[in-house]
Formats: C-alpha cells, sequence, structure tokens
C-alpha cells in the first residue's frame, strides 16, 4: 500500500511515506480509454501531498487536468457522484468550481480494480497554498475576507439544492451528533452499522472522555441548530482549497476545490469550520498567541455577512459551535485510520489530539479569547 518514494504531509506537520502509492503513468494510460480529454501525449507534472486519496496534475494536448483516486473502501463511484452532483448544481448557480470531467458514458466516476477515478479540469487562479500544510492561516487578513464572503456566496447558491445525506461516515465532514440532543447515544445508535469505529472505542473510556471534554461545550446547542436548516456546504473551507486570482493590489477567489466532505449540515457549521480550519494553526500551537489569529476569525466573519446576513444570536451560536465543530469529522478520521490504514498510531492522534484536544483547546486562555472576540463581533 505504500511507495517509499511518494510523501505526503502527516499528522504532526511533517513528511511521512504514504499510505496510497502514487498516480502511475499506467493508470493515466487507462483513463485516456475513457476521457477524451486526456487522450494524447500526456504528462505528470505534480503529485498532491494531500494524504487521504492520491491526486496528480497532469498536461495533456487538451489542458491540464487534476486526477484524484480513491481507495474503494473510502470512496466508491456512487459515493464520489455525490459530491459531483453538488458541483455541478452550483456551477449552475455561477459559483466558480472547477469543472468535473465526464468520459464518454456522461459518468464522471469510474472504478477500476481497487480504486475510484475522478477527473477535473484545471480550476482557474493561482494555487497559492498548494505546498502548505494543513491549518496554515491565510497570509492576509484580505484573502480571508475574500474566502469568507465566498462561502456565503456558496451558501446561498447551494440552498436550492437537495439531496439526502452522503453514504458514508468515512473522511466526511457531518453534524449528526453535534445536532443530536445526546451525542453519546446518538454515537452508540451508530456504532452496529460502524464496526470499525466500535472497535476502536471498545479499548477507550470514550463516553467518560466525550462527557468531560465534549459535552460541556455541547450544553443547549442542539435545541438552538433546531433552527438552522440544513444546507449543503462545503464542510474543508480552508484557504489551500481555493485558487486565487491576483492583479491590481486585490486578491480575489477565483476557483473552489475539493468537495470531499461536503454533506448537508449548515451555514453556521460550515462557517464554524472555516474559522477553525484558517484562523488556529493547530500544528504551531507552541507559539501560543501567535499561533491564534483573532484578525483572520474576524474577517472570515465579515467577509461572511457581507454577501449573506447573520443575526447576532447566529453570531454568538456560530461561537458556541467552534469548540465541538471537528466532532463527527474527528471520529471519522479514528474509524478511516483504525479500518482502512490499519494505523493505530494515527487512529490515537486524531482520538486524543483532535477530538479530545482541540475541545480542551478551547479552554486554554487563547481559546477563551478566540471565542470573546467572535461573541464581541455579534
Amino acid at each position: 500500500m505504500t511507495t517509499p518514494a511518494h510523501h505526503v504531509q502527516g499528522l504532526d506537520n511533517d513528511e511521512v511515506p504514504a499510505d496510497w502509492p502514487a498516480i502511475s503513468a499506467g493508470e493515466i494510460t487507462w483513463l485516456q480509454q475513457h476521457f477524451v480529454e486526456l487522450q494524447g501525449d500526456c504528462r505528470l507534472l505534480w503529485h498532491s501531498p494531500r494524504p487521504f486519496s492520491a491526486a496528480a496534475l497532469v498536461q495533456g494536448p487538451h489542458g491540464r487536468f487534476f486526477i484524484k483516486r480513491h481507495h474503494c473502501s473510502v470512496r466508491s463511484a456512487a459515493v464520489v457522484s455525490e459530491e459531483h452532483r453538488f458541483i455541478a448544481h452550483l456551477a449552475a448557480q455561477g459559483l466558480p468550481v472547477v469543472q468535473v470531467i465526464a468520459d464518454q458514458n456522461g459518468a464522471t466516476a469510474l472504478e477500476h480494480g481497487d480504486w475510484t477515478f475522478e477527473v477535473h479540469a484545471e480550476g482557474t487562479g493561482q494555487d497559492l497554498y498548494r505546498d502548505v500544510p494543513s491549518w496554515t492561516p491565510p497570509s492576509s487578513v484580505e484573502q480571508a475576507w475574500q474566502a469568507g464572503r465566498m462561502l456565503a456566496l456558496l451558501h446561498t447558491a447551494s440552498e436550492s439544492f437537495h439531496a439526502p445525506q452522503r453514504a458514508t461516515h468515512l473522511l466526511v465532514a457531518r453534524d449528526d451528533l453535534i445536532r443530536a440532543e445526546d451525542p453519546i447515544a446518538a454515537l452508540i445508535a451508530q456504532l452496529p452499522d460502524r464496526p470499525e469505529l466500535a472497535a476502536y472505542l471498545a479499548d477507550t473510556p470514550w463516553q467518560a472522555e466525550l462527557q468531560r471534554a465534549i459535552l460541556p461545550w455541547h450544553m443547549g446547542l442542539a435545541t438552538r441548530l433546531a433552527a438552522e436548516p440544513r444546507l449543503w456546504g462545503h464542510n474543508d473551507w480552508h484557504v489551500s482549497n481555493l485558487l486565487w486570482q491576483t492583479g491590481s493590489g486585490v486578491t480575489t477567489v477565483s476557483s473552489v476545490l475539493d468537495f470531499g466532505l461536503a454533506s448537508p449540515t449548515s451555514a453556521l457549521y460550515d462557517l464554524a469550520t472555516a474559522i477553525e480550519r484558517n484562523a488556529i494553526a493547530w500544528l504551531q500551537l507552541d507559539r501560543s498567541a501567535q499561533a491564534v489569529r483573532g484578525d483572520i476569525a474576524l474577517a472570515l466573519l465579515v467577509g461572511y455577512r457581507d454577501a449573506r446576513a447573520l443575526s447576532s444570536d447566529q453570531v454568538r451560536l456560530l461561537a458556541d459551535l467552534l469548540p465541538v465543530v471537528h466532532l463527527d469529522f474527528a471520529l471519522s478520521e479514528v474509524e478511516y485510520f483504525h479500518a482502512i490504514t490499519g494505523s493505530r498510531a494515527n487512529a490515537d492522534v486524531a482520538y486524543r489530539t483532535f477530538l479530545l484536544g482541540h475541545a480542551d483547546w478551547f479552554r486554554t486562555p487563547a481559546g477563551q479569547g478566540l471565542l470573546a472576540t467572535l461573541r464581541g463581533a455579534a
């Protein structure tokens, strides 16, 4: 499953051997039989360092294209197509999303052996954050403002999209447990359908740990979130998933990428995730106050409100959602590492450092300060 020559970003801001082999010339040859756009002399330009799948940028006679390959245990063609239908809807609404390429039979996701493939046209704009680790704040407040405004436009476009919940929990950012009156009872009800997550948790006093770390933050959230309608969100809104247009002294968002975590959550969930992803340098918390960017959080919020109204109560709910917004996705990472890659060490990081650690961080002075900053903007 690993290729020594191919490395990706690890969970500790390091470089580690990839769990999935890099996309090969042979696989591109197979794809050329199905996608007209890839036919002709096609060469690999770049392999993505992101860890959960394999991806590459290729150059052919018809342009540059982004190929993404998932293991079938993580994404089937049917599950990938859920994302593609959302992307198509946003495109029809005028949002600048990258184009998903269909094969000669009209399919946008193809299964071949143990793999599921998808092909996208290269997005318009500069990939300013291509080699930046996850959870790195934007380089400017202006870019955060632009990112916030584009997220608001995405939510407005998404309001007319109606589709059921994703058919998988793996590496999807859902909010089922956050919306539940009792997240622990809700998770217990899920475990028969998630046996590998159940197997991991069986060795852990997880109910007591969630009661300590999560439930105090969650108190009252379910009732307040009931007023927030379900809305498909991007759910991984980081500046590295955006392409940028620079010129005339202003940098604006030109393309939106990577809908792998998309699902029906809520606008506030998606905005809270954006703040969590962009305003806190989680992999550099040793920098103390410098790791927390209240100015970035506020710029995201102000940019968002420039295009989509939020009431004072919603802004306060946004702040209260932040310490637990990662709950469902952190558990999906635990499940992924335990069930798919078989890494107990990574599953432990996802559970202890991500799930419990992020919630605990909001009890620190730095975390409390960020929440106060957001509440002050209500």
